[in-house]
């Protein structure tokens, strides 16, 4: 689909496009998956494309997510694009700052600026059937129409707020761990933090030598394993720099390293049992009292939730201003929190440490496919799609980071190029065969998920006793994870076919265009 070069006005005023010419690709998103996509674009001479994002500055994730403590819990190395190696790196977890500058100095090495969007929040997605183009609406009243949507909306952008009645009632200060408020001082208040899942484990030893009292409201405690992190030294610094060969070698060795653990979670679970002790041994070393040691040890087996990483979560807990509780929450009043077994506990502040929105990646209304389909309505039972990245019923829409393409044991940012790749592959094969649009065969998509499915019923996350947000809540299905290797997933999204696909084309050419032409100025005009 290389289209005559065109710019795209920043500041969305469409450039210099004739009047009526729809946009060749839309990309939603400017955190890793949307820039990668565009990087990539780039590299193979495509320029009609733009990429939208709803804030006003790029980050995804890791510029929404940014909580005392927040980092990546994969090393370094790992977490970046294999086509933009960062040899700046201070230490081996990179944390939130050093992830988001990264990700800008893409936009400048790469020159992204002239495509990027901001402040252009996608309020709804309708494929138009005559006109083969989907027809795009933001928040800020701008319409435009384009033949290719790829949707680089991870499954981390939408907090989850706990249903706990008498939650709008409280009269102090409350927020969800990615909407952190930096102007309220923790200094000497009394905190409750709810949940114990990935964020709370990192914010909550930052905050807790400064509050007065910390509450916090366990439902079910995580597995923690000793956090591998340290300092980069400048010499390594230097030679990552002057020898990028070496921190090849580094990358390299570090994705194997982490590739071996999929032994335990998908292939042979057995084997999670001498992780487990190494996690027991943690707990003892960290917890001397016996009451709160039993308190955080976990009842499941290892590696049937998130698995997550910590030094210094555990010494956070034995502090003497901290209060681990574990009865269930009953309510909140405007003074605190009320616990089942009656107990009231007075805090100034509440902060949400419940996770996201996974199993709902798109709000309703967002995405609306073939025969005004809302992809809601599609993934009633659960989320799927063919290798995470299309779906039956919605032409020319490309997912990155899609449904069971998440890892509990390596890093994304190797499915997300492989999604990349796979996607250009789908465009220069629609260009080949001059289709107007391409639409995965349901029947492959179908066969694709059974076989997904049968293989994560034998895995760690169905297997371990737990639930966790990996799996539907509706009906316990994990629509998350892949299934195994991610060597293996490269492979599958190494070769597109459009054997797998239907091809859509108008009547006739001429009239397409000319559909498409008015539904663009009719969108323009509204």
């Amino acid at each position: 689909m290389n289209a005559p070069t065109r710019s795209v006005d920043p500041a969305g005023n469409g450039g210099n496009a004739p009047a009526g010419e729809p946009l060749g690709i839309a990309i939603i998103g400017t955190g890793f998956a949307g820039l990668g996509m565009a990087i990539r674009l780039l590299q193979r001479g495509h320029t009609d494309f733009a990429v939208f994002e709803k804030a006003g500055s790029v980050g995804g994730t890791w510029r929404d997510n940014h909580y005392p403590g927040c980092a990546c819990d994969v090393q370094s190395h790992v977490y970046s694009f294999s086509f933009a190696p960062n040899p700046r790196w201070t230490r081996m977890f990179a944390p939130q700052p050093e992830i988001r500058a990264y990700l800008n100095r893409c936009v400048e090495q790469f020159r992204l600026s002239p495509w990027l969007n901001f402040d252009h929040e996608l309020t709804s997605a309708q494929w138009d059937e005559s006109a083969h183009c989907w027809r795009l609406a933001f928040a800020n009243g701008r319409r435009l129409a384009a033949r290719v949507l790829v949707s680089g909306m991870g499954g981390l952008s939408r907090p989850a707020l706990p249903a706990i009645p008498g939650v709008d009632t409280f009269e102090g200060n409350a927020f969800h761990s990615q909407q952190w408020d930096h102007g309220y001082a923790l200094e000497g208040k009394r905190v409750a933090v709810i949940g114990t899942g990935a964020s709370a484990i990192q914010f909550v030893p930052q905050i807790a030598p400064k509050v007065a009292a910390l509450a916090l409201f366990q439902r079910t405690p995580p597995w923690i394993m000793p956090k591998p992190d340290r300092p980069l030294s400048r010499f390594e610094q230097w030679m990552f720099r002057t020898l990028p060969f070496t921190q090849k070698i580094a990358r390299t060795g570090l994705y194997w390293m982490l590739e071996s653990r999929v032994l335990g979670f998908a292939i042979h679970p057995a084997l999670m049992k001498n992780v487990q002790k190494l996690a027991l041994r943690h707990i003892r070393h960290q917890v001397q009292d016996p009451a709160l040691r039993e308190t955080v040890t976990p009842d499941y087996t290892i590696g049937c939730k998130r698995v997550l990483i910590s030094n210094d979560y555990y010494p956070a807990l034995t502090r003497a201003n901290v209060n681990v509780v574990t009865d269930a929450i009953a309510r909140i009043d405007a003074t605190g929190v009320i616990t089942a077994d009656g107990k009231h506990y007075e805090v100034d502040c509440l902060i949400y440490g419940t996770g996201f929105q996974v199993a709902d990646p798109f709000p309703a209304g967002a995405v609306i496919g073939r025969g005004g389909v809302d992809i809601v309505d599609t993934w009633r039972s659960g989320a799927h799609a063919y290798l995470g990245t299309t779906l039956p019923g919605y032409p020319n829409f490309f997912m990155i980071m899609g449904p069971n393409t998440g890892l509990g044991h390596n890093s994304m940012v190797f499915m997300i190029e492989s999604q990349i790749e796979y996607i250009l592959g789908a465009l220069d094969a629609m260009k080949q065969d001059r289709a107007d649009a391409i639409e995965v065969r349901e029947q492959v998509e179908a066969r694709y998920n059974a076989r997904i499915q049968e293989k994560l019923a034998r895995a760690i996350w169905s297997v371990g006793g737990c639930k966790s947000w990996y799996l539907d809540p509706r009906n316990g299905k994990n629509t998350t994870l892949w299934p195994g290797f991610t060597w293996r997933f490269r492979q599958a999204t190494a070769h597109f076919s459009m054997a797998d696909y239907q091809v859509l084309r108008a009547p006739r050419r001429e009239e397409a265009e000319a559909l498409l032409s008015v539904a663009t100025q009719t969108t323009e005009a509204a």
